[in-house]
């Protein structure tokens, strides 16, 4: 019998929704049982069309690119905080838990798309993300972007229930 492939690095997919934490708790005793490292990703949105042919219209170039860059930073600094967080509620008595994230990754583009793709090139050996959909179909169904996710990977997928009612 072939023994299933060793977790090493954890993928973490998080939207920083409000309700990231069980999922985070669950990538922690995942990495702390196999010994692994978590690599959190968050997938910035893409303007649509019209926003981005608004923002076109009255920025140039150069502020379209500042604002970017500022918005990123913004991003990875609300990652690292929400992290920080989590640790000093949750890990407190743990401290060698602090270095169990490995790196805080921000990307843009639709993130059912660029999951699986920054999964493989991270070499993930599996993504862990979310449920909860809080689309007009409401709660209770799986999420469009843990759907696609569970689609495309190559990379096994551990989707984690995080809806509260």
């Amino acid at each position: 019998m072939k023994k299933l492939p060793k977790i090493k690095t954890i993928l973490y997919a998080t939207d920083l929704g409000a309700h990231m934490r069980p999922v985070f708790r669950f990538a922690v005793t995942l990495a702390e049982q196999h010994g692994a490292k978590i690599l959190v990703l968050h997938v910035c949105e893409p303007l649509s069309g019209t926003g981005q042919a608004i923002v076109d219209a009255y920025l140039s170039a150069k502020k379209r690119e500042e604002m970017q860059r500022d918005g990123m930073r913004k991003i990875l600094d609300r990652m690292r905080e929400r992290i920080t967080e989590f640790y000093e509620e949750e890990l407190g008595e743990h401290p060698d838990d602090s270095d169990l994230v490995s790196d805080i990754l921000v990307h843009s583009g639709r993130p059912g798309d660029e999951i699986p793709v920054l999964a493989q090139r991270c070499k993930a050996d599996v993504i862990l993300m979310g449920s909860c959909s809080h689309g007009l179909l409401g709660r209770g169904l799986l999420g469009s972007t843990a759907v696609r996710v569970v689609q495309t990977s190559r990379v096994p997928v551990l989707v984690v229930p995080n809806c509260r009612d």
